[in-house]
């Protein structure tokens, strides 16, 4: 059981940590969600150590372990850690990189290392790896190479530092399923991400942070569907809407549609489901209602259900009536219907923007 009581982290312009309290169960699967900068990786960092807190205390199982006189080794063994990038060592072979640390540290013995080390490779999925070396791996590949180094420290608390942040899109499921497989292990468990629907799948509690510290603290059913205080619902609110305004003929569609990426990794939509949702924008905006429109004015809703796992895409916009499945361009009306279940339009003239598209994006 580890007990934070009145923990606290000050920099010189900044109190990222500023009076936490909670305690953390034996088999607890914690995710920590909330906005940048609010002291996630920080609260990670301290509880391990790698941050010394200027205030407050850790207990790890009665013991503080921010004592003076404490000997961090004894927590650091019973704490990995996995973090954003991947730290391996670039001139050691895979199964040299999981053998360091048992060796030098916990005593064992080469061999008992070796056969350790090929174990975990084996769990993660990357027997036949061992003799190469990081350079030749990919980057999902990299971490659960770090994953399988921190577990054969056989740690009782395992800490996750947006572990797939650093990923390409196409990589981070593979990571997850690592963690998902970890989940059934016993261990203890703290994971900051922003992937959410991943967050609801395998944890028992979520942190939110914000304000110095756990703002709402809750299961997944709670803080996602019905979250009690009001900074976490605007930050679930976001998370499952994301909007655009179109007012120019020279809007910044790739910006656009890298904060549309950022959108449907956060909410762990499937590749797929991503693309259709791209595609869906680019030809109903791109290509059908920006070339009748010499002055755009186009608001674009997305809106991502995580239980149905469902999305709808919205359109608003002025001018004449303008029904899209009326449009010229049939190579892109035939696109969008082929990434739409359905495609509604509606025309109110007593609205200030009187055009209304609503598409039901075909999931996976």
């Amino acid at each position: 059981m580890i007990e934070l009581v009145h923990l606290e982290k000050k920099y010189e312009n900044a109190t990222p940590l500023k009076d936490v309290n909670t305690v953390i169960n034996n088999g607890d699967i914690i995710s920590v969600i909330g906005p940048s900068g609010t002291g996630k990786s920080t609260l990670l960092r301290c509880i391990n150590m790698l941050e010394r807190p200027t205030g407050g205390q850790i207990l790890v199982d009665g013991v503080d372990i921010t004592a003076a006189k404490y000997d961090l080794t004894l927590a650091r063994r019973k704490m990995g850690m996995v973090f954003q990038s991947f730290n391996l060592f670039g001139h050691l072979t895979i199964i040299e990189n999981l053998m360091c640390a048992p060796m030098d540290i916990l005593k064992k013995s080469k061999q008992e290392a070796y056969d350790t080390g090929m174990a975990l490779l084996r769990r993660v999925g990357l027997a036949g790896r061992e003799f190469q070396y990081p350079e030749q791996l990919s980057g999902g590949q990299k971490q659960r190479v770090a994953i399988a180094r921190t577990l054969a420290m056989d740690p009782e608390v395992m800490l996750f530092d947006e572990p797939t942040s650093a990923l390409d899109p196409t990589m981070v499921g593979e990571v997850q399923a690592v963690i998902r497989d970890l989940t059934r292990t016993g261990k203890t468990m703290m994971i900051v991400t922003h992937e959410m629907s991943f967050a609801r799948a395998i944890s028992n509690r979520v942190f939110y942070m914000d304000q110095g510290g756990i703002y709402e603290d809750g299961p997944p059913s709670q803080v996602f569907d019905n979250p009690q205080k009001e900074l976490t619902r605007r930050f679930i609110r976001k998370l499952k809407v994301f909007e655009l305004c179109i007012d120019s003929r020279d809007f910044d569609f790739i910006g656009a549609g890298t904060e549309i990426d950022r959108y449907c990794l956060q909410n762990d939509m499937a590749a797929k489901d991503k693309y259709r949702v791209r595609l869906v924008i680019e030809e109903l905006v791109q290509q059908i209602l920006l070339p009748r429109m010499p002055q755009p004015h186009i608001h674009i809703l997305i809106e991502y259900a995580a239980q149905e796992q469902t999305t709808a895409v919205t359109a608003t916009y002025g001018g004449e009536r303008f029904d899209p499945n009326d449009t010229d361009n049939a190579l892109s009306l035939l696109v969008l219907q082929g990434a739409a279940q359905e495609i509604r339009y509606t025309y109110d003239p007593a609205q200030d923007v009187p055009n209304r598209v609503e598409i039901r994006v075909k999931n996976s």
